[in-house]
């Protein structure tokens, strides 16, 4: 089948590892998997890191296809989306705090493929009202936005967020979800354009990044990393929250500790969410009418451009695969 594959790591160039032609058929490991027939797949900046190899387990084999998100078809015929966290079978409790917890495609074949195999378990039903390029946005960057959103930072209709980096997947999901759910959303971003974007998707002001804010916010949702970080921690009212889940600018900002203990933040990670989480996301969107926006669809014979597209940092919304 024709698939796009990771056949080594490079930190520098990471394309250089990536190669989209013929791929082996899906391989079950036991019978609790099953083998989706693959129609959309969205790409990931965990797509990118796997081809830089930060992040993937020591062991992970080569070559393995790439992608966490999709939606298709399963062996009964139903129209699903995959739940992209795949557990210990042992493990029995929450999915996220699994040790040996992985992300399909780090240890797995992922969805650049035109089928894929996944656990029963992890597939959701699709609504009709979504397409499959719409549900395939979902699993990894809507899920972390909406877990971020509303279990971490426990925000309410009237609470105010600040959403670094307008135009990732998981700041434009944050966006059209804040305001769904009444909150008023302020974004940064370095390009006028996607901070005119912003606003059109529903965000209540667009600053330029580093830009001194007309107040303090109750929460800050951070996936930008250090280009960002010493904003976020000024940003954030005394008792409020930093919600982490990315660090696409590095790693390793200064921490500045006293601000921290001094106006008493909470600091959280998280990565992606459970499989509950993306029930209730795919429910929300549902309930208010949200349909995630694509910035690109591209064969899958085309998925190199996809990923330049993601290096380069000229997108607004997900691009899709479609085999």
């Amino acid at each position: 089948m024709l698939a796009a594959t990771i056949a080594g790591v490079n930190a520098d160039d990471p394309i250089a590892g990536l190669r989209v032609g013929e791929h082996r058929e899906p391989v079950l490991p036991d019978t609790d998997w099953t083998v989706v027939q693959v129609r959309a797949a969205s790409l990931n900046h965990h797509d990118i890191w796997s081809l830089r190899g930060v992040g993937t387990p020591k062991n992970a084999p080569l070559p393995r296809v790439l992608g966490c998100d999709a939606a298709g078809v399963d062996e009964s015929g139903r129209e699903v989306i995959i739940h992209a966290l795949i557990n210990d079978p042992e493990w029995a409790g929450e999915e996220i705090l699994d040790p040996r917890v992985t992300i399909l495609s780090d240890m797995y074949d992922g969805t650049f493929a035109e089928r894929v195999a996944v656990p029963k378990r992890n597939l959701v039903i699709k609504p009709t009202a979504l397409s499959f390029e719409q549900a395939a946005c979902l699993p990894t960057a809507w899920v972390t936005a909406f877990r971020m959103l509303f279990v971490l930072a426990g925000v309410q209709p009237g609470s105010t967020v600040l959403v670094q980096g307008a135009g990732g997947g998981v700041a434009t999901a944050a966006i059209m979800l804040g305001r769904a759910a009444g909150v008023r959303v302020w974004v940064t971003s370095r390009t006028a354009e996607k901070r005119a974007r912003a606003l059109e998707l529903g965000a209540d002001q667009a600053f330029e990044t580093g830009t001194r804010l007309p107040d303090r916010v109750d929460a800050v949702l951070e996936t930008v990393g250090a280009a960002t970080w010493a904003h976020s921690t000024k940003a954030v009212r005394p008792g409020g929250v930093i919600v982490v889940a990315g660090m696409t600018s590095g790693t390793n900002p200064p921490l500045d500790l006293e601000r921290i203990y001094m106006a008493k933040l909470r600091i959280v990670g998280t990565t992606m969410g459970t499989r509950d989480d993306l029930e209730q996301l795919v429910q929300f969107c549902g309930e208010h009418d949200i349909r995630p926006p694509v910035h690109s669809v591209l064969p899958l014979a085309e998925a190199r451009t996809g990923f330049e597209s993601m290096l380069t940092g000229d997108l607004f919304g997900k691009v899709l695969l479609r085999p």
